[in-house]
Order: structure tokens, then sequence, then C-alpha cells
């Protein structure tokens, strides 16, 4: 480690100063590296987690691996072309003011291959209340007008859960704030080192990046040295605060007093309690059916191991529909199969939660390390300081809570004061809407005030949490709390996985159908397949292509080896005449 440092040390001024064509290069070699390695990448995980390749959850170690990852590269590589041609990157929509004030900037889609391949989602960036837009433009890739003051060496501690974190993470630090990187792999996941050193071996080669491996003591003894500039840690809140504030009686006494041991700028992403607010209205018995798969699919992914799965349902007392929801839940709960609980700990957390709610209902016979999924119904909204509102269960349960209110609009202005107030957190929320229910003014009003007041880094309308992660443009983070004490941290301080390089931002927002044509290929329910798909998008986003097309939506449709839907091919066709792209034309 400290060879590392002093090698990285060695080039820090080097790669601050590197020229973009350079640094463009070097992205364009990453993305071929990718290609090759992503394969073994997927299998490795697939392997550390108890998958088989004929798994429903296959799909997850390609889509949550070389899948996101690749859109970064590509994402950042087409930022720093535009930094090369106009001095900062593209935006692909308009930059607009709200009512209220608020600049937003339209991010997604930005080509017509995205507004095909995402099924009419759309995203926004939201800045921070005082930015102007000439602010906005100005302040974009501002790392790369401040290279004359010299580089600095930034940590980037692993996620130990989804591969694409550690790997976004240490590009962000790379190409977004000019800094070369220490990475410390996680133990949790520490197989994926050998992949990382093939997939970034053209940075290792000349000196910008370097993966090194350990626990806890070499994790403080890196966060301690004087040869790091800067510290970017994903993980949990108490991993935040030992790094922070120290360890024993003097660590905790630090934190009381927010006397912080550590004095050099640390970032971070540290998990939620993540609520989905599910907003009432005429929901047939398809919409019932479908949202359940939908939240299942949430919470099953990656066994429930993510900052993002959701935690508590917010639901509306006097909906007619309530327990008809999480009825269809049960029965979707019921027939997902189970999970290897590979992340550490996850037995003894599950515990906690059924002895604090020993009325939990769990779902199928676990074996073989497998723990059941479980759902706690009915938990009373006043119950301040519950578990399932005060701690990330992390692993594969979730809750229910309904609150008292008058009309839908009341009952959208008392779950988002509730989620703000109530809930452990600040990453990520997700509203689940009828169209009806939104097409009614009041409503939308209501919505519209909600998506301004939710206190979330990344607030998703009708698209699961992980859709504003895995689109690659949005930023992602904590809610901004400028005025928050460091032992008061939450979700974390700072954004990672912003390719466009803005310095201002408050949250994402993104949005997408209620109920698109087809089930999503992701869903928990689907057959296995599904990797299929995202090892397309792999290659596709190496190169996009329109020739690439097809075969991606032949491997997402059920009946494989049929032709595209009429939209599919009205969607080909206008591609191929470049129509539908915001840039003029498909990339």
């Amino acid at each position: 480690m400290e060879a590392a440092l002093r090698e990285l040390a060695g080039r820090k001024d080097a790669w601050a100063a590197l020229p973009i064509r350079r640094k463009i290069e070097l992205l364009d070699g990453l993305i071929q590296d990718l290609v090759r390695t992503a394969s073994r990448w997927a299998t490795d995980a697939m392997d550390a987690k108890g998958l088989s390749p004929n798994s429903t959850a296959a799909w997850e170690e390609w889509a949550s691996g070389p899948h996101i990852v690749m859109l970064q590269l590509r994402e950042l590589r087409d930022s720093l072309r535009s930094i090369q041609r106009t001095g900062r990157p593209r935006i692909p929509g308009k930059l607009t003011r709200r009512p209220d004030g608020h600049v937003v900037a339209r991010v997604f889609p930005r080509t017509g291959y995205d507004r095909l391949l995402w099924n009419g989602v759309t995203a926004e960036v939201w800045m921070q209340p005082a930015a102007t837009p000439g602010e906005i433009v100005a302040s974009q890739a501002a790392a790369y007008r401040e290279a004359a003051r010299g580089g600095k060496v930034a940590l980037v501690l692993g996620a130990g859960n989804a591969a694409c974190v550690g790997a976004s993470d240490l590009l962000d630090r790379l190409f977004v704030r000019n800094q070369v990187v220490l990475y410390k792999v996680n133990p949790v996941n520490e197989y994926l080192g050998p992949r990382f050193e093939e997939s970034f071996r053209a940075l290792i080669e000349e000196g910008f990046l370097r993966i090194v491996y350990g626990g806890g003591e070499e994790g403080a003894f890196l966060c301690q040295h004087p040869g790091v500039d800067e510290i970017h840690v994903t993980g949990s809140d108490k991993t935040f605060y030992t790094i922070v504030f120290g360890t024993g009686p003097a660590g905790e006494k630090r934190k009381r007093d927010c006397q912080p041991l550590l004095q050099k700028p640390v970032t971070a992403e540290l998990g939620n309690v993540s609520p989905v607010i599910v907003v009432p209205g005429p929901w047939t018995d398809e919409d019932l059916a479908y949202q359940a798969e939908h939240i299942a699919s949430m919470l099953a992914a990656n066994a429930g191991f993510n900052c993002l799965t959701p935690r508590v349902l917010v639901q509306h007392a006097a909906w007619d529909r309530r327990e008809k929801l999480l009825d269809h839940l049960r029965r979707v709960l019921a027939r997902v199969p189970l999970r290897r609980a590979y992340y550490p700990g996850a037995p003894q957390r599950l515990d906690a939660f059924l002895s604090a709610h020993p009325e939990a209902e769990r779902f199928g016979t676990p074996t073989d390390g497998e723990l059941p999924w479980a759902l706690v119904a009915g938990v009373y909204p006043s119950a301040a300081g519950d578990i399932c509102f005060a701690t990330e269960a992390f692993c594969g349960l979730f809750s229910e809570t309904a609150l008292p209110a008058g009309d839908t609009a009341d009952f959208i202005h008392r779950a988002v004061e509730f989620a703000n107030t109530a809930l452990w957190g600040t990453l990520v929320a997700t509203i689940l809407v009828h169209p009806r229910s939104s097409a009614d003014r009041t409503v939308r009003a209501a919505l519209d005030r909600a998506v301004a007041d939710l206190r979330y880094g990344s607030v998703t309308v009708n698209q699961g949490a992980g859709t504003a992660y895995a689109i690659g443009v949005t930023p992602w983070g904590g809610f901004p709390r400028p005025d928050a004490p460091w032992n008061d941290v939450q979700s974390g301080t700072g954004f990672v996985h912003n390719p466009l390089m803005f310095s201002h931002v408050q949250k994402s927002v993104v949005i997408g159908p209620f109920r698109p044509r087809s089930r999503p290929p992701w869903f928990a329910t689907q057959s296995s397949g599904a990797e299929r798909v995202f090892a397309r998008l792999v290659d596709f986003e190496s190169a996009p292509s329109l020739r690439k097309i097809p075969s991606i939506l032949r491997a997402a449709r059920p009946g494989r080896g049929r032709q595209p839907q009429t939209g599919s091919q009205q969607a080909i066709r206008a591609l191929r005449g470049g129509t539908t792209s915001d840039s003029g034309g498909a990339r």
C-alpha cells in the first residue's frame, strides 16, 4: 500500500494535466477491455453468490456489473469528447426553471436508442435552489479547469454488494474529479479484484490506478495516511463514523461532540430505508398484480442487499385496494426463489427485525444459507423509532404502513412528510401512481409538490429505485444538507455517477410508465434468460448500432425468436431516419 501510494503520488499531476484526447483514448481501451472481461466478471459474481447460469437471477450480475460500468464508460467518453469540442459536457435537453425557482436539466433520453430500449423513461437533474442556469453551465467539469493546481490522490473504499458500484466510484474520481485512485477492494467481493485489474489495466499500466486488498485494519491505515488527499466510501453509516471519528470510547465521544478525527474531505454513499409511496387510485386487478411483481422484484434484486431496496411500503389507510395489493405481494413472494444470504451479518439483522416484529410473515423454505423473504405489514406510522423505520434491513425484508388521510392529495402530502421525518436516510424514494390519478389536476399538483419536497437524492416515479442508477447519466447520492452535522450523515454526502459533471446537484428525478407494454426482463417472476438481454446490452453499449437492436428485443421477450412488436419496428424505422434523437441523429 505504501508503494502504491508513492506511485500514485508520482503520477497525480500527470493525470490532472493529461490531454483530453489521451483520456478519451484510455476510455476507448477500457471499453474494449470490458467487452473481453464481461463474461468472466459476471460468472465470477454468480459463483460467489450461489447463482447458476440458468437461475432467474443470473441477469443481475450482468446488469449490476458490466452493463452499468459500460454505460459509465460510454457516457464519460461522450462528455470528454464534448469538453474537447466546447469546453463542457453537452446537456442533452434544455435547462428550464420551475415555478418554485429550481433550475432543471433534462438529461434522458439522450438518443433514439434510449427511447427504444428504456420504454418511455425520462430523467431530469434538479439543481440546488440558488443555482442559476449560467452558474450551472459554467461550473460543469470544474476539475478540468482546475488542473493547473495539480493533482490529488483519492482513496476509494469499495462496496461489497453490487459489482458496478466500486467501479463507478473509481471512474467518477478519475474522470469527473480528475484524481488518481487507490481502490481498496471490499473483502466481501474481493473475487472481483482480478477482474477490475483486467478491465482497468490501461489505467493501471500508466500509474493512474492502483488496486489493493484488505479489511478494516488496512482501510484505517489508508484513511489516515498523509498520502491520501480525499476519500470516498460506499458502505454503512457505521463505517463512515469510524473513518471520520475513530473507534472505541474516544471515537464515540468525538462523534457525540461532532469533533472529527479525520481532517480531509470525505464523500460517502451509505444506504437508506427506502420508501415506496403507493398513491391510491383506480387500480385494476391487473395493475395490482403488475405492481406487486414490480415491488417484489425490487426487494429480491441482489437478495435484498442493495442500498436502494424498498424497505417501507407507504399506503393510504382508507384505500379499498390496500389489502388486495398486499395479498398480491404475498402470492408473488411465495413464488420468488430464495437466495443465499451472502452478505455478512444478514441472519443477525433479520433476527433483530423478527424479534421486534414476531408477527412478520415469511415466505419460502430456506436451505443452505438462504433466508426467507419477509414482510412486516401494518406497522403503526406513529411508532417513532420502530426498527422498520429507523434501520436499513439489508436483507430480504420490508415493511408496510398505512397513513390516515383525507383525499388523495392529502395522502400524498402526509406520505411525503412521513418519508422525510419518520424514515432514516436521504438516498432514494419511489412513487407509484396510476395515470388516471395523475391526470386529475389536484392530484397532479400534489405529485409535483411531492417530487419537489421529498428530501432524497433521487426520486423515481413508477420506476424501480434502481433505474436512477441504471440509466447511467443521473447523479447518485444523498440529498444535500449543507447545515447537517457530520454525526448525522444519513445516506451520505456528495454525488457520484455524475458523467455530465454537474456541480450544483440537488436530486435526480426519473419518471416512467405505470405499466409498460411488456413485463420487464428483470422481474423476479420471469423465467431464466434475462441474462441474454444484458449480455447483448453490454455489447451494444460498447458500440451502439442499429443492427444490434433486433436481437436485444427478441431476447427481452418471453417468446424468443418472434419479430419485435409493431411499435418497436416503427421505432427502428425512426432510428434509421434519425428522427428520434435529441442530438439530431442516432448515435
